[in-house]
């Protein structure tokens, strides 16, 4: 099995928070893997800049997620470990990385976000985020 670690972020901004679709209609937060030399909290910011273009600061650690799949290219099961940062950013101004996959994004009040997230593990680091958001 592979195994990987990763990096992401829970970006808010003036209540809501920031999903991307990628190109399995999947509803998901911005992520990637954390290469040689990387810190996770770099990762996070960057992977955040790249694939929805906003500039964002990392507020708190949010906690870690674990998922498993089996990935058709390499032909092997993959682990996926992510640290998450909750993240804000100041601006409502977002650009999606098509190059990267995503179809679409935006930012979505936390009740709606919660109805289009598509894993549970996610839905349950939204909601635990945006309460630890609501008291920073």
């Amino acid at each position: 099995m592979i195994v990987r670690n990763c990096s992401g972020g829970v970006v808010f901004n003036k209540g809501k928070v920031f999903l991307l679709k990628n190109d399995k209609n999947e509803w998901v937060l911005p992520k990637g893997v954390i290469r040689s030399g990387e810190l996770p909290h770099e990762v996070a910011t960057n992977r955040v800049k790249d694939e929805t273009g906003l500039e964002s600061k990392i507020l708190a650690y949010a906690g870690k997620t674990s998922y498993e799949f089996y990935s058709l290219s390499r032909q092997n099961p993959v682990c996926n470990h992510i640290s998450w940062y909750i993240m804000e950013s100041a601006s409502e101004d977002f650009d999606v990385s098509k190059d990267d996959g995503f179809m679409e994004g935006g930012f979505f009040p936390i009740e709606e976000s919660l109805n289009r997230i598509t894993y549970s593990q996610d839905k349950s680091l939204v909601n635990i985020s945006y309460k630890k958001y609501c008291s920073l």
